[in-house]
């Protein structure tokens, strides 16, 4: 059994719409220390090339909770350009995949209870219409 006061989080991205880490994802960290607490925000980190946020702020002591806060809309406009370009290359049907914004959830925001000692890996599984999370290992 551990014997550290603290929790510690990882997370990654998966873009399953096209079997791809999602690269540049802007992540943002917060916790709390009990149900009725305020929020504190610790900072946040962005994906890299694997889809990985591999500098996240520690946890302070006494976290209870912790919320995950993916800035997916700028990854998935970003995206939508490039699919776009392909396709315009490619003399192919444009990349839309509706006739309204390629976005329909902006932001992901994930809660979660942590306890002292245990790690958290929250992997996203995310496509331009939603998405789901578990905990990983």
């Amino acid at each position: 059994m551990s014997t550290s006061t603290t929790a510690s989080v990882s997370t990654h991205i998966l873009d399953t719409s096209v079997g791809r880490p999602a690269t540049g994802v802007a992540v943002r960290l917060a916790a709390r220390g009990g149900a009725d607490a305020d929020w504190r925000a610790l900072g946040g980190s962005a994906t890299d090339a694997d889809g990985r946020c591999k500098d996240l702020p520690a946890l302070p002591e006494g976290t209870t909770h912790v919320r995950l806060d993916f800035a997916v809309e700028a990854y998935f406009e970003k995206s939508e350009k490039s699919a776009n370009r392909q396709a315009d290359a490619q003399q192919d049907a444009p990349a839309n995949r509706d006739s309204g914004s390629g976005v329909f959830f902006p932001e992901v925001t994930v809660t979660f209870a942590v306890v002292p000692g245990e790690h958290y890996h929250v992997p996203l599984l995310l496509t331009p219409f939603g998405y789901s999370v578990y905990r990983g290992s």
